[in-house]
């Protein structure tokens, strides 16, 4: 049997309350102690974290993995090695794959994939319409029983109010979210960035902030007629949060996540710069189609915004979006960009960010990235660090300065605004099941 003891880090568990300096025993690939001093056992292998801190693996509730269907973009293996690098040791997989995760075929084959060659655990969310194409359900209770921990038609919309309602329904019976992409087609239509000052001055037609509010007042209120439990996926603007607020005061089943880039990054990244964020101007010339992403970048208040919602609880969760694509899709026109960025290995570094500048701590942090999380999945066997749960570990180093290679990347997809910024904040180590998936001080 594997023992190893992780010694003298700072461990932070929110699902426990703990925030002290400890040792951590893994036994069997699962926690056995976490001790203010543990006494090395006969054969323990050491790790010593001095300095650092010890926390739960991070939870991914939004990822793309791409495969099957889009293997140039990422594959299982890839995406979970680069999620593994990032301290994720749970990602959810979305379904918007060819085909599409609206089969149980589907899904296992995902499943049997991940077993085979995935770092980490993937747990898949199924389709809410065939296809996700918006016009039939999928058969949800058959995805339940497959394995899917929600439905989603992600990249599209649900934009049928009574499809929705009646998913909203389905699902609730199944003990399950319906997850949407907040956003109103016709509102959206021929946006490729957020509608403001920066839109105009690049001469690129804009999406409204409207597109996403209008859809959230559909499924807060929809999910209050229904019972079921909407959660918002990659919410964006401040009015949007203060609908969340108001639902939730009011008892509604909503819940949301936020992404890293739309914590710490404005529409003005497009333009070569880091836009009011903590990150310094990186040079890069206008019209950047590694920042295209959907929602799109917003305006300095709304990214302000989440911020604060995340402090104040009206934003469950920390999710990465991570949206890998080939080269061809951004080396191209803005217009023309595919839409989305490589999350996986800059989340930590961009949400330490917000740390270093004061406006989060640490705790809430990652317990919006573990605890949060493993609450939305109804899972107490990950996002702690309690003895007998699976020996999930992220050793974190909150000072280290890195500049961010996107060329280097484990992930397939290269695609990050963030190439060449500094960021203050990395991933020492990862641990899935008591085994180390990634080591950062093998270089």
């Amino acid at each position: 049997m594997t023992i190893t003891i992780i010694e003298g880090g700072r461990v932070i568990d929110p699902a426990q309350g703990i925030d002290r300096v400890a040792d951590l025993l893994i036994e069997g690939g699962r926690i056995a102690a976490v001790e203010r001093s543990i006494e090395p056992p006969e054969g323990a292998e050491t790790i010593d974290a001095s300095g650092l801190t010890v926390s739960p693996g991070f939870i991914d509730l939004h990822c793309h993995l791409r495969e099957p269907g889009f293997e140039y973009k990422e594959t299982i293996a890839s995406g979970t090695r680069a999620a593994a690098k990032g301290g994720f040791t749970t990602v959810c997989a979305m379904p918007n794959t060819e085909p599409t995760m609206h089969t149980r075929a589907t899904v296992e084959y995902v499943l049997k994939k991940a077993q085979a060659e995935g770092a980490v655990r993937v747990l898949p969310i199924g389709c809410v319409t065939k296809g996700s194409a918006g016009r039939e359900l999928a058969e949800m209770a058959e995805l339940a029983d497959a394995g899917c921990i929600g439905f989603s038609d992600d990249g599209h919309p649900v934009a049928d109010s009574n499809i929705m309602r009646q998913a909203l329904s389905y699902a609730s019976g199944l003990g399950l979210p319906i997850i949407n992409h907040c956003e109103t087609p016709d509102l959206f239509r021929g946006g490729h960035m957020n509608e403001g000052w920066v839109s105009n001055r690049l001469g690129i037609q804009g999406a409204p902030n409207s597109a996403e509010e209008t859809m959230v007042a559909r499924d807060i209120s929809l999910a209050e007629l229904t019972g079921g439990h909407v959660h918002l996926a990659h919410v964006s603007t401040a009015a949007a949060i203060d609908m969340v607020r108001g639902a939730k005061r009011r008892g509604v089943g909503v819940t949301c996540e936020v992404t890293p880039h739309h914590l710490t990054l404005t529409d003005e990244a497009i333009m070569g710069g880091q836009g009011g964020s903590p990150f310094e101007a990186l040079g890069s010339a206008a019209y950047d189609t590694s920042a295209k992403v959907n929602p799109p970048l917003r305006a300095r208040a709304d990214t302000e915004a989440m911020a604060d919602a995340l402090a104040d609880g009206a934003i469950d969760v920390i999710a990465t979006d991570h949206a890998p694509h080939g080269r061809v899709e951004k080396l191209c026109t803005f217009e023309e960009a595919a839409m989305g960025i490589s999350v996986l290995e800059t989340a930590l570094g961009s949400v330490m960010s917000l740390i270093h500048g004061g406006r989060l701590d640490l705790p809430l942090a990652i317990e919006k990235l573990t605890a949060a999380p493993a609450r939305f999945l109804g899972r107490s066997d990950i996002g702690s660090l309690k003895p007998g749960a699976q020996a999930d570990v992220a050793i974190l180093d909150p000072n280290a300065e890195w500049v961010v290679d996107a060329e280097k990347f484990i992930s397939k997809g290269k695609n990050s605004p963030l190439h060449g910024a500094t960021l203050k904040g990395r991933v020492s180590m990862t641990i899935f099941g008591g085994e180390v998936v990634y080591d950062g001080r093998m270089g």
